[in-house]
Order: C-alpha cells, then sequence, then structure tokens
C-alpha cells in the first residue's frame, strides 16, 4: 500500500455470507484466504485493523425465530456462527504471518479470549489484528450493531464495511439494472430513504461518535488497501456528505 492510508485505525464488517463465496453456505477457504491477503496489506501499509465477522453463512437468528424457534436461543446460536468464522479468518490471518486474537463477547476461554476492550486496544497497538467475535453478546442485536460499537470502543477512524457491491445503491443492482449508485451520503440520508446499509441503531451509534462509514466490494483483490487510501470505489457515509 505505497500511498499514505486516510485512516490509522479501523474495524472491517466482513457478512458471514460473503465467506460464503459461491457456495450457499458455509466457509470457503478461497475466499477467506483473499480477504486475509486484503487485510495483511493494510497492516504492512502501517493501518491498525479490528474485524467483526457475521455469522449468516452458517446460522441466522432472525430466520431460525421465524421457524419457530424462540428469538434469543436463535440469536445465542447465530452468536456462535460468529466465533467459527472469526477462528477461520485467524487461521487464514496467521498462515500468512500477521498475528491476531479473537475475542468474543461470548466467554469461551478454551478457544478465545473473552472481550476486554483495553487488552484489545493493546493489541491493536502492537500491530495485532483484533477479531471481534459474537456480537455484542445480547441476544436482539446485530452483528452490524456490535460492529460500530466496537468501532466507537476501540477510537476507529472509521468503519468499513465489505459488500459484495461496490458502494451503496437505491436498489439491489443485482435486480434492478438503474439502480443509482451514490459516492457520497449523510448518516440522515441513509435512514430517511431506508437504504439498505446497516440497521438504524448502527447508523445511528456511527453518527453520535461521528465515525464515517465506508462500503465498499470484497470481490475487488486489494480492494481493502485501496479504499483505506482513498483511491478505491466506495461510498462514504458521513455528517460532510
Amino acid at each position: 500500500m505505497p500511498a499514505k492510508p486516510l485512516y490509522s485505525r479501523v474495524l472491517l464488517k466482513v457478512s458471514g455470507e460473503a465467506l460464503m463465496g459461491d457456495g450457499q453456505y458455509g466457509i470457503d477457504i478461497a475466499t477467506v484466504d483473499r480477504i486475509a491477503r486484503d487485510i495483511k496489506e493494510a497492516v504492512e501499509g502501517g493501518v491498525q485493523v479490528c474485524l467483526v465477522i457475521g455469522g449468516g453463512n452458517i446460522f441466522r437468528g432472525l430466520s431460525g425465530a421465524a421457524k419457530g424457534m424462540e428469538r434469543a436461543s436463535a440469536d445465542y446460536m447465530g452468536m456462535l456462527a460468529t466465533v467459527m468464522n472469526a477462528l477461520a479468518m485467524q487461521t487464514a490471518l496467521e498462515a500468512i504471518d500477521i498475528p491476531t486474537r479473537v475475542q468474543s463477547a461470548i466467554p469461551m476461554t478454551t478457544v478465545c479470549e473473552p472481550y476486554i476492550r483495553r487488552r484489545a486496544v493493546r493489541h491493536m497497538e502492537k500491530g495485532r489484528v483484533v477479531i471481534f467475535a459474537a456480537g455484542t453478546g445480547n441476544p436482539f442485536f446485530t452483528t452490524d450493531t456490535a460492529a460500530a460499537l466496537r468501532a466507537v470502543e476501540m477510537g476507529c477512524d472509521a468503519l468499513l464495511k465489505g459488500t459484495q457491491v461496490d458502494g451503496v445503491y437505491s436498489a439491489d443492482p443485482h435486480k434492478v439494472a438503474n439502480a443509482e449508485r451514490y459516492d457520497r451520503l449523510s448518516y440522515m440520508d441513509v435512514l430517511s430513504r431506508d437504504l439498505k446499509v446497516m440497521d438504524a441503531s448502527a447508523i445511528a451509534l456511527a453518527r453520535e461518535n461521528r465515525i464515517p462509514i465506508v462500503v465498499y466490494s470484497l470481490d475487488e483483490p486489494g480492494g481493502f488497501a485501496k479504499v483505506l487510501t482513498g483511491a478505491g470505489r466506495c461510498t462514504v457515509i458521513s455528517d460532510a456528505a
């Protein structure tokens, strides 16, 4: 990453579905390895990185609840799925010599650290990538909200959301051919237009703490580092839209 990065510390939110690759469920190792290489490029460029990974490729709490399962139990199952994804990402990163720590909001000390804010900050200061698992540790909150919360707690300069499209559109560009793409939006634009970027509580948290949200495509190799230097194609959501 030759250009100077715009941010010194960022949180990357990756959906569980992004880890499926072309599959219908589960973890595609090639996809995880590609995302890990993108993260390595950013870390070697001097950016402190932490991650929140969803669990939708393994289990969706809300869909489980819709099928008759009690919502709280379904959400806890979804949180456990995020731990599996976090361990897969940790393995991929450490295979390419990037030191990592997984911290879970649900304590499970046999496989990872419990979430401790000051310890997580210290890890990043030492150049380690911290992967936050198990959401907020509470049911009824999405991993979007967990990502915004951890970004605030870590003092991040930006929250990056890797998706399957190169920014925010007025509608799903895979379904609507003439969907409008936005380069910049305000937090209120996202809320008032009901754009499906992140849930409302995540947007509100970012807005209150003035953390810009940067939406970009995970499918472009090296896209993460490009966005961090302002060269990549993305949508920036902030007060200054």
